[in-house]
């Protein structure tokens, strides 16, 4: 009876703070092992389970090119490209670099970075009107306390290769020493909303599935860092309203489709249960309630791998390949690999094209096998593959 009262209240409280929430949207409360502030909103979610098992991954076939574009690096972590055609990139670090075609000059005036396991700088994007803006966008492990740090993002006007006028959009609260699970990738809607990852930064059970909490989720903001009014949680009390789905792990692949414009990502899973995700508003994927993993040590933290008002990826491995990067081949020149997905593998060491049907996986084959842990993986302004190695650098694959 009591646990009846308190979700009536708590739904006639989120109807209340949204009034353009329906009358039916309800908050459902977890058991106790997961956050209190746990919400399920009743939105449309993908709940077919993806046929993975029967998808052989093909052998590198080794029929492309593989240029060196940038070599002697020592973690390539984001690329994007200016309207000119150079090349933007950074070193985890904490160096940002501008590459012309012939050599890289370093970019001043980068802020502080917190370099701690998996945080540091990260990507790097470019404003879609930058040649009326001149303004790039960074992401980046940064502390505010002295007791850790935490995913930042900050916009800054680029002037004759330094960082000015530099301004912090969005820090991810609180601060921690945890090393793992910062996130962190850009990606522009088509609406001009920039979107960005943050991972759960190793509170598994806290921060994924409360939306009062950073981490564990997928934001997206004004290209001025202010918060867009249909935001999916924006009016629910206490909510991070910059979020834009929930339950996430450490999404470090995210991208804009190039012919369906739907925002899509990957994410780590633990051992097991890397997904891949079409990004849809105020959705909850799941993690840790629902996953096709489990612990590292080989134990079990979930008995489910489904439940109702959580969404399906529309992939997902197991065993992980450890996923960071994420593109789409739009080129009529690479032939039959046209429209399919490309995904680094960190831990195997090679690129994953996956075959698509509509949103479904049909093949999957191995390119670069060897090279290197791959950390990123873009299409570049002129159509071809880029992808970043960390130990080597950046290189070309054409076909």
């Amino acid at each position: 009876m009591k646990n009846s009262l308190l979700l009536f209240c708590m739904s006639v409280l989120l109807f209340s703070c949204k009034k353009e929430f329906s009358e039916n949207r309800t908050l459902e409360v977890l058991p106790d092992s997961i956050s209190d502030n746990t919400t399920i909103l009743p939105v449309s979610v993908n709940q077919d389970i993806p046929e993975v098992e029967n998808i052989p991954l093909i052998e590198d076939q080794k029929n492309y090119t593989i240029t060196p574009v940038v070599e002697g690096l020592t973690n390539p972590w984001g690329m994007n490209w200016l309207p000119n055609g150079d090349l933007i990139y950074t070193e985890k670090e904490g160096k940002l670099y501008r590459y012309d075609g012939t050599k890289s000059t370093e970019i001043k005036n980068v802020p502080d970075v917190y370099i701690r396991g998996q945080g540091g700088l990260m990507d790097v994007t470019v404003h879609p009107d930058f040649n009326a803006t001149n303004i790039i966008y960074i992401s980046y492990a940064s502390s505010n306390s002295g007791d850790g740090g935490n995913t930042t993002i900050a916009s800054a006007v680029l002037v004759e290769d330094a960082l000015t006028n530099l301004k912090v959009l969005y820090k991810a609260s609180p601060d921690t020493k945890k090393g793992q699970h910062f996130g962190s990738r850009f990606a522009w809607g088509t609406d001009g909303k920039l979107f960005f990852s943050i991972g759960e930064r190793g509170e598994r059970d806290v921060n994924p599935q409360d939306l009062t909490r950073d981490g564990g989720k997928i934001y997206r903001i004004n290209d001025d860092g202010s918060i867009p009014e249909d935001n999916p949680f924006v009016g629910i009390l206490d909510a991070k309203t910059a979020a834009y789905t929930y339950g996430n792990r450490n999404p470090q692949g995210l991208l804009r489709h190039p012919v369906t414009g739907e925002i899509m990502a990957n994410e780590h899973g633990p051992r097991g249960g890397d997904e891949i995700n079409i990004i849809k508003p105020g959705v909850n994927y799941g993690w840790p309630v629902i996953s096709y993993g489990i612990n590292y040590s080989g134990s079990s933290f979930t008995e489910i791998t489904a439940k109702e008002g959580m969404a399906q990826p529309i992939y997902y491995w197991v065993p992980s390949i450890a996923p960071s990067g994420f593109a789409v081949i739009n080129d009529e020149s690479y032939g039959d690999w046209n429209g399919s997905l490309l995904v680094g593998s960190l831990k195997f060491q090679y690129l994953e094209m996956l075959y698509m049907n509509g949103n479904k996986v049909t093949k999957r084959e191995k390119i670069a096998d060897g090279i290197g842990r791959l950390r990123n993986v873009q299409t570049g302004p002129d159509g071809k593959i880029y992808i970043g190695v960390e130990g080597k650098g950046i290189y070309r694959i054409t076909k």
